[in-house]
């Protein structure tokens, strides 16, 4: 018979409910909800709308037992770094919150690093510096609303819509991983870090593990729903966690992945994690993922540049669809503009077109003549970033490797993983599109018994799904190599 689980996918532009039904080694999946997700902006902050996302929560659940009444568990997943504080005697939101590209914490690095030098920092938590790590964000909450931390638990956002859930307040590893305040060799909480930035150790929560259980489904939604105690499970709650899971790698070679939306997070499975100095300078990350790996990989801004562009475009009346924004990358002259993807100018909302034509102007690039060419700067410039990070992977860990498996949305993009497959010069095997539903699945499974261990879930993952391999056309390799060294100098 198998069993059906329930799997909660929220990202940063939408969510999803997908039930799948696991049986034996064949995992088959079903979409039974979609909803839409974005920041929303109050007195000129941006936040999440976090009534709303639980109102879509128990809608999908709602769906989900409609099409499978016997449904064996539940779980979420959501990006990271962003959380909820709630009162512990109400049990109540203490404000809406924030959404990550929010512009409060533009100046607190520099704050933090007058504390705690940036170097010693990531030598204590092993985290990549990105201004919307929740390390930052917490200062500047404290900051502008120290009332808030009365009384108060943070959760970060897949812990605080699992709560809504079971009415259980603790903190899952990969997503709290994600926080900048995590010591990456005990993996619980940096208190000695947390003292010296002079936040209150109350609102940290206990720490679990993946793959473990959470309580069940509150009795009063059990009556509103008109179903059982469905058991609540803690999988990778990350989205990244649960889509690195679902990566169908199960031959010999060394393989280095991609989970590629958004957001790309390009990196390697480690045992250990990595902090020395040189993987700092490199802006590498240690996050927590199932089945105690370590997810050593580093942050790219990956389709948010193609996603903001599109929004822009069709404000102003081109409503252009990401197909045909594909098709006019393939009409521009190749390698002839780039920008570094992960420079602060991309990071906030704005007029996306207008600061890569500025940005190209200013790096000495000259004019870019129309919107093929901004989206041709795109493409190369992710497929040469990929390549720049693949080449500092290899050299901190002294593997070569022979394979590059990208996961999530951003493989439908067959441009994208060709380019990348001709830049870096190895196959790039792509698929599944739906890694991070189908890890948070194979996750559940792990958690109740019925998945033995991580390997056989993704050996049931390369089974149940097909994959892609896109090979490198070695004759653009010279032209690939000489792009390198102008990208580089851009990127400087």
């Amino acid at each position: 018979m198998g069993k059906n689980y329930l799997a909660f996918d929220l990202g940063a532009s939408s969510g999803r409910a997908v039930i799948g039904r696991l049986n034996g080694h064949n995992l088959t999946l079903e979409e039974v909800h979609r909803f839409s997700n974005g920041p929303i902006e109050r007195n000129g902050s941006l936040f999440w709308d976090f009534p709303a996302l639980c109102s879509e929560i128990i809608n999908g659940l709602k769906k989900g037992l409609a099409v499978a009444p016997d449904i064996a568990g539940i779980a979420i997943d959501t990006w990271g770094v962003d959380y909820v504080l709630f009162d512990k005697t109400t049990g109540d939101a203490v404000r809406l919150p924030y959404h990550y590209r929010d512009s409060r914490t533009d100046t607190v690095p520099e704050r933090v690093f007058q504390q705690i030098p940036q170097d010693e920092l990531y030598a204590e938590t092993g985290i990549q510096f990105m201004q919307l790590n929740t390390l930052y964000q917490l200062v500047a909450h404290q900051e502008q609303h120290p009332e808030d931390f009365d009384n108060a638990v943070m959760l970060l956002m897949p812990d605080a819509l699992s709560y809504t859930l079971s009415g259980v307040m603790a903190a899952e590893y990969s997503e709290a991983s994600t926080t900048n305040l995590l010591n990456p060799t005990t993996r619980d909480w940096h208190f000695p870090l947390i003292d010296k930035l002079g936040l209150p150790r109350a609102i940290f929560p206990e720490i679990f593990q993946p793959c473990s259980t959470s309580g069940t489904l509150k009795p009063e939604l059990q009556q509103q729903l008109d179903c059982g105690p469905i058991p609540i499970f803690r999988v990778g709650s990350h989205d990244t966690a649960s889509a690195v899971a679902a990566v169908p790698a199960v031959s010999k070679r060394d393989w280095a992945y991609i989970s590629c939306g958004t957001w790309a997070l390009l990196g390697a499975e480690l045992d250990e994690p990595l902090c020395s100095a040189a993987a700092g300078q490199a802006a590498f990350t240690n996050e927590g993922g199932v089945a105690g790996r370590i997810r050593f990989l580093t942050n790219i801004m990956g389709t948010w540049l193609m996603q903001e562009t599109r929004r822009v475009w069709q404000e102003s009346g081109d409503n252009l669809s990401f197909a045909q924004m594909e098709t006019m990358a393939t009409e521009a002259e190749a390698l002839k503009f780039f920008i570094n993807p992960n420079d602060k100018l991309f990071l906030s909302p704005g007029d996306m077109p207008r600061r890569v034509a500025e940005f190209c102007e200013q790096t000495g690039q000259g004019a870019i003549p129309d919107k093929k060419g901004i989206m041709r700067c795109f493409y190369d410039s992710l497929a040469l970033c990929f390549r720049t990070k693949i080449e500092e992977l290899q050299k901190l860990l002294r593997v070569d490797y022979q394979c590059l498996n990208v996961v999530g949305g951003g493989t439908r993009d067959k441009l994208l993983l060709q380019l990348t497959a001709d830049c870096l010069g190895i196959p790039v095997v792509a698929g599944p599109v739906e890694a991070t539903a189908i890890g948070n699945i194979i996750g559940q499974g792990i958690a109740d018994g019925t998945v033995d261990s991580l390997t056989t879930g993704r050996k049931i993952v390369s089974e149940s799904f097909d994959v892609i391999e896109y090979v490198p056309t070695i004759a653009d390799k010279a032209s690939w190599d000489q792009a390198m060294h102008k990208f580089a100098a851009i990127c400087r």
